[in-house]
């Protein structure tokens, strides 16, 4: 199927958020008197985005989207592919609301059979900057299985769930057997992840954390000889992991803990460790973009030909990318 798969982005830092341009009105009656008549009647929130496109309202829509995006794609292809898309579907369910800088936010939807989901980026004044819509891939024989042991979270405090869940959109690591059931947690504050200058690691509120020990285990694997990655934004591929701490707890479950700080790490293999014991601090070290935390749990030690477990944490709720979690 020839879906719509576009996401348009005007800037883009170093770090990844997007930023939409904010077009401040001139002042002047005029203007006034037409945000009185139309503005609140018109615009479209954010949250009534899937109701209108699913009814099939795309000219309202069209509208919402930014000049810039109207010059890629036409009011007719999104009509065509709109249509395609809708086929089949009886409701579109939110699952996810991400931050960007300068108000901007990511809204993720999917459809009531998890096959079918929505992006789509709304800036300050509910302009639709980006949008995609795509087919899902879904893993129903392991998405309900869960590791045998409880997991603790490596932290303390509040962090963010950034990717988390079982779909791509919301967690890109879905795609991939070995890490299929991963999160990516960072410390947000008023919807950014850093203060000052974001390329430096030190501007990031998880920097420097503490990274804990999500149950008891033994250290099988470690590694913590990696410089973090600097300038923030620039990441090193060829060692995915950076510094990291793979722990063996009994009956073919391994933690994976990856991007420590570089040489932050307290244990050594062989070690045993309990719940909540300090295992080094949070890094940028390996295949990052900032400074954040990596958990997965999966069968083996080895990084590349495991797969990925989805983790029972001992917890009664679940959560995924856009919670906060303590």
């Amino acid at each position: 199927m020839n879906y719509l798969k576009l996401f348009f982005i005007l800037s883009v830092f170093s770090t990844g958020f997007l930023t939409a341009c904010n077009m401040e009105e001139e002042a002047g009656e005029e203007s006034e008197e037409e945000n009185t008549n139309e503005g609140e009647e018109t615009t479209m929130k954010p949250e009534e985005f899937s109701d209108v496109f699913l009814h099939g309202d795309f000219e309202r829509v069209y509208s919402q989207m930014s000049k810039a995006f109207q010059d890629e794609v036409s009011l007719e292809q999104l009509k065509e592919l709109g249509e395609e898309f809708n086929t089949g579907v009886t409701t579109y369910i939110l699952q996810s609301e991400l931050p960007y800088t300068n108000a901007a936010k990511q809204y993720v939807w999917v459809d009531d059979s998890d096959s079918k989901g929505m992006m789509a980026v709304f800036d300050e004044d509910d302009t639709i900057q980006g949008l995609q819509v795509m087919p899902l891939a879904n893993y129903p024989e392991t998405d309900e299985i869960y590791t045998k042991q409880a997991f603790d979270l490596p932290f303390q405090g509040e962090w963010f769930v950034f990717w988390g869940g079982t779909n791509s959109l919301i967690n890109y690591h879905y795609e991939y057997e070995n890490q299929r059931y991963a999160y990516d947690f960072v410390i947000m504050n008023e919807g950014s992840s850093y203060e000052g200058d974001p390329t430096l690691n030190e501007s990031y509120y998880a920097f420097g954390k503490e990274y804990l020990a999500p149950g008891d285990g033994t250290v099988v694997r470690v590694e913590n000889d990696l410089e973090d990655n600097e300038p923030v934004g620039v990441m090193n591929e060829q060692e995915p992991y950076g510094n990291y701490v793979i722990l063996d707890h009994g009956n073919d479950e391994y933690s994976h803990l990856a991007h420590f700080k570089y040489q932050s790490i307290e244990v050594k293999e062989g070690d045993e460790v309990k719940q909540g014991d300090l295992l080094g601090l949070v890094g940028n070290s390996g295949n990052s973009s900032e400074p954040h935390i990596h958990f997965h749990v999966a069968d083996s030690a080895n990084p590349n030909e495991s797969k990925s477990i989805r983790i029972n944490f001992d917890r009664d709720e679940e959560f995924i990318q856009g919670d906060f979690v303590k």
